[in-house]
């Protein structure tokens, strides 16, 4: 069947009418999806942010926790001068007061200049950094124990400190007698008093 040129003029309204139609489903299928895209984008940012507020809350949780936890510990270790600035004279007073008290032979110390100490079995101190001052230490003893008895005392006393090295010796033609109350030995040892510096209390300061 064939259409006559009279068909075709009655047809050519409705079929542009037809066409229009399409034209404009397609528009609309196509801001559809353009808006069904924009809002997935939009939920997607939502959800990082509500992801990224979750784990700020939780690591300020964190935070607090620790801070409860060992507030007290740094506290402690400020108030015996462990964290903050050398306390080289309150060593020296404190190693006079032990030699007094337990009346020691004579003892000779030299402390030398502040240095940064990184010992490998404390690998990760963070923000705070370590720094040591060496002492060099000779005391005349009647028996091995006055060595111990100063530097016992001066680890109840004093900040943290290590022993780096203690030679004990015994003066040439030296003879012991622990009855007359003289020097029979001599201990030399070097000492690494330290001190754990925090750059945000020095900034404070």
């Amino acid at each position: 069947m064939s259409l006559s040129q009279q068909d075709w003029r009655k047809l050519q309204f409705p079929i542009i009418g037809l066409g229009g139609a399409l034209i404009l489903v397609g528009l609309l299928v196509s801001f559809a999806d353009q808006y069904r895209t924009k809002n997935e984008l939009a939920l997607q940012m939502q959800q990082n942010m509500l992801n990224q507020a979750r784990q700020k809350y939780q690591s300020s949780g964190m935070e607090k926790e620790m801070i409860v936890q060992y507030l007290p510990i740094y506290n402690d270790l400020l108030a015996s001068g462990f964290i903050g600035e050398e306390r080289r004279i309150e060593w020296i007073e404190t190693l006079r007061k032990i030699h007094a008290q337990h009346k020691l032979f004579s003892i000779d110390y030299n402390i030398g200049l502040q240095e940064s100490y990184k010992p490998s079995f404390l690998a990760n101190l963070g923000n705070f950094r370590l720094n040591r001052s060496v002492m060099s230490l000779k005391l005349d003893m009647l028996h091995e124990g006055d060595i111990l008895v100063l530097l016992d005392g001066l680890r109840e006393q004093t900040t943290p400190y290590i022993v780096r090295d203690c030679e004990i010796k015994r003066p040439v033609g030296a003879v012991v007698n622990t009855k007359n109350m003289t020097s029979n030995m001599q201990a030399n040892c070097e000492i690494d008093w330290l001190t754990l510096r925090d750059p945000q209390l020095a900034g404070a300061l």
